[in-house]
């Protein structure tokens, strides 16, 4: 079984489930963040998380060990930007990407987050092991319209 047939598996039970990515964080016991990356196939379970989200989601013996495996990260099979800070972007959008996708899909249905109707602050945040980064974004969320 490859990790692209365990997440089409989890999708599955979960849409049949009528689960969150909020309810399966609570079972994987990570953030809605990190736990919909991993079960999208982007982050590695412990052993306890794997079996636990095999048994809320009823997933095979052979699912729950992939889900324990390190992935090859990168969703998004794009053209990758040679600039290294582009490239650090470029980065997190490809594993985290999916992640978006899926949780503003669920928080405000089908639609895309506006480029153009959107703000940005970027800040430094002093910290001991080095500075940091930090980055809030905000975008006019726009429903796909049907006529």
């Amino acid at each position: 079984m490859t990790r692209e047939q365990v997440t089409a598996l989890i999708l599955a039970a979960k849409i049949k489930k009528k689960l969150s990515w909020t309810q399966l964080a609570a079972v994987v016991g990570h953030s809605k963040e990190w736990s919909t990356a991993a079960l999208l196939g982007q982050m590695t379970l412990s052993a306890a998380q794997a079996e636990a989200i095999g048994k809320a989601l009823d997933l095979p013996e052979d699912a729950v060990a992939m889900l324990q495996v390190v992935p090859y990260k990168g969703s998004l099979p794009t053209a990758v930007p040679t600039d290294p800070l582009i490239y650090r972007f470029y980065e997190l959008i490809n594993v985290y990407g999916t992640t978006f996708k899926e949780l503003i899909h669920e928080e405000f249905g089908d639609g895309i987050m506006s480029a153009i109707d959107f703000k940005m602050d970027l800040q430094r945040e002093p910290n001991e092991a080095g500075d940091r980064v930090s980055i809030t974004m905000s975008g006019k969320f726009l429903p796909y319209k049907t006529y």
